[in-house]
């Protein structure tokens, strides 16, 4: 039930902090890689960092690289389905390609040996604020504005937006409390769960904005949404986790899901060059790409 209110608490946020950016006419791609990204990032960023208070941070860890495996798969798979013909990828979207896949790469080299430690926390933060900074100095690229909103709304939709990311931060907290009670009663690894069924969950704030976003052709906005939720988790927030909680872990998780995570990361910006779109049937691909990475991760958990 929480895990609900969380994913509701993610999509009001998103709605209002876009209306914000409306408000101040912010351009699309930008605004979609700061506040809408940020926004939806919170379900599993909450969860982690409340997971790592609570002294289980491989929750976390499982939640935050099976997210990931599953925007860039599912999520873009599905968008790619409901999209009338495909998802459109611009030129300018393209140059960044190999510097998001250098940035998917910090926590499968920093997390090699099966530890993060506060260096490799902050070696992610920092990897993850270059990103946003390099964006940033980037954004007389990204023309294209919002339309104009009535200046009026503003505190209205402020107001909104604290209260739902309240909503948030209180489901989180009872959606890993009642999380960690069933790994722990049902005798399943709390980072399978994180990997599974909370990240899954998590997604769904990206996903139900993104399909909205290409049905009225705003494709910087789907794809600044996705792309930036993913550099977030695997840098900023990975690497506030390991700040606030250092901790080890099988080494096989992050073996099989960062691994996963950067393979579906080639897999999608090799479909974002083909013509510059991901098609239906690339976007098929994605999906049982994801579905195999699960099946993957239950067998090696059941042999461990």
């Amino acid at each position: 039930m929480f895990l609900v209110i969380l994913i509701k608490g993610a999509n009001y946020s998103i709605k209002y902090s876009s209306r914000l950016a409306k408000i101040l006419r912010f351009p699309e791609f930008v605004v979609s890689f700061f506040i809408i990204a940020i926004i939806s990032v919170l379900p599993e960023a909450t969860i982690s960092i409340i997971s790592a208070l609570n002294g289980e941070p491989g929750l976390g860890l499982g939640t935050l690289l099976g997210s990931n495996v599953a925007d860039l798969t599912l999520v873009f798979g599905i968008v790619a389905l409901f999209s009338s013909k495909g998802i459109k990828v611009k030129s300018k979207i393209l140059r960044d390609n190999i510097f998001c896949l250098a940035l998917l790469l910090f926590p499968l080299i920093l997390g090699f040996d099966g530890k993060f430690s506060r260096i490799d926390g902050l070696i992610l933060l920092l990897a993850g604020i270059l990103f946003f900074v390099k964006i940033y100095r980037e954004k007389s690229r990204f023309k294209k504005e919002f339309n104009h909103t009535q200046k009026s709304s503003f505190l209205k939709n402020f107001l909104l937006l604290i209260l739902s990311l309240s909503v948030l931060l209180v489901s989180a907290y009872f959606t890993v409390k009642y999380v960690v009670d069933f790994a722990s009663s049902a005798k399943i690894p709390s980072v399978l769960i994180g990997i599974t069924i909370v990240a899954l969950g998590t997604c769904l704030p990206e996903l139900v904005f993104s399909i909205k976003a290409v049905r009225k052709n705003r494709y910087e906005l789907a794809l600044g949404d996705i792309l930036g939720t993913v550099i977030t988790d695997a840098t900023i927030v990975l690497g506030i986790v390991a700040l606030i909680s250092p901790f080890e872990y099988n080494p096989m998780n992050i073996y099989i899901t960062g691994g996963a995570m950067v393979l579906a990361g080639i897999c999608s910006m090799i479909f974002m060059k083909t013509d510059k779109t991901i098609n239906k049937i690339e976007g098929l691909l994605l999906i049982l790409f994801y579905i195999l990475f699960v099946f993957v991760e239950f067998f090696m958990n059941q042999i461990g």
